[in-house]
């Protein structure tokens, strides 16, 4: 059972590899410096639980790195390396002991939907993109805060979930396929989710990582065809990430993490509100152009 979904995310992770190297040497891109620490710092204490995509997010709208209408295929291919090798360490270690349908169709359903999702996001205006960037961290922020003050469903100790919830959770993951496109990470939602079924938390990374890896390789291979994202930032990212997760699942492996949530919220909240703001003047730039082109053709 594990063999079926290691080696299509082995196999998906060197065509990956493949096809961004060949993009990175095509523009002769050279990974930023900055991109480097950041995700080294990010993937490290992803590894250990706090999460990436909205402390990556939050950086990089502070520092203007990339264009908003750029940010969450960049970050989403920038950490799709290190999530592919966090995804591999957690389903050796823990995925044999999860529901095969369950492990399985919940990857496969996250990977269509990534896939389906990667052109949408080039196609949506960016105060839209903006916006639900914007949600995103919100929700980030809550999760956190939600770690903190023990207020994630406790779960239960299951492994495998009745056929009516399995196919729910394996048609809700469709959903967070599309949305990990728009920078909104796929582990809070399922561990909520999984959890409130009655699955043993500590079973959901395998689904969570291992879903994540196969969709990020996927959805990743598309933005770098289509080509909007910053490739710079991309591969410090990843170059940075690397090493990053197996410093902190074979060397670290645990912290104290409070009240790095607690610092986290507060940025995470505060790159909302920039991102809701900027979403606002863009939403109304836009409506006013319509209005324009409107008394144009009168």
């Amino acid at each position: 059972m594990l063999i079926a979904l290691l080696i299509p995310v082995t196999l998906a992770m060197i065509l990956f590899s493949f096809v961004l190297l060949r993009a990175a040497i095509a523009q002769r891109a050279k990974p930023n410096g900055e991109a480097l620490v950041v995700g080294a710092i990010v993937n490290f204490f992803d590894t250990l639980g706090i999460g990436s995509f909205a402390t990556t997010t939050a950086w990089l709208k502070f520092r203007k790195l990339v264009p908003d209408r750029l940010l969450p295929q960049t970050m989403l291919v920038g950490l799709t390396p290190p999530s592919i090798l966090e995804g591999l360490i957690f389903l050796v270690l823990l995925g044999v002991q999860v529901d095969a349908l369950l492990l399985i169709g919940c990857a496969m359903t996250l990977l269509v939907g990534g896939l389906l999702g990667a052109p949408l996001v080039h196609r949506t205006n960016v105060w839209i993109v903006q916006f639900v960037v914007g949600c995103a961290l919100v929700l980030a922020a809550t999760a956190y805060a939600m770690s903190n003050l023990d207020l994630f469903p406790a779960g239960g100790t299951a492994a495998a979930l009745p056929l009516t919830l399995t196919v729910i959770a394996i048609s809700a993951c469709f959903v967070f396929g599309i949305l990990l496109n728009f920078g909104v990470g796929n582990y809070a939602p399922t561990l909520v989710m999984l959890s409130l079924m009655g699955m043993d938390p500590r079973l959901c990374f395998p689904i969570m990582a291992g879903g994540a890896a196969l969709t990020g390789a996927g959805a990743s291979i598309r933005h770098v065809q289509i080509g909007q994202i910053d490739l710079r930032i991309v591969l410090g990212l990843a170059i940075g990430g690397l090493p990053a997760v197996l410093l902190a699942a074979f060397v670290v492996k645990s912290m104290p993490l409070e009240f790095l949530r607690w610092l986290v919220i507060f940025i995470v909240l505060y790159a909302a509100a920039v991102m809701f703001r900027s979403a606002w003047h863009g939403r109304k730039a836009h409506r006013a152009e319509g209005a324009t082109a409107a008394v144009a053709l009168d």
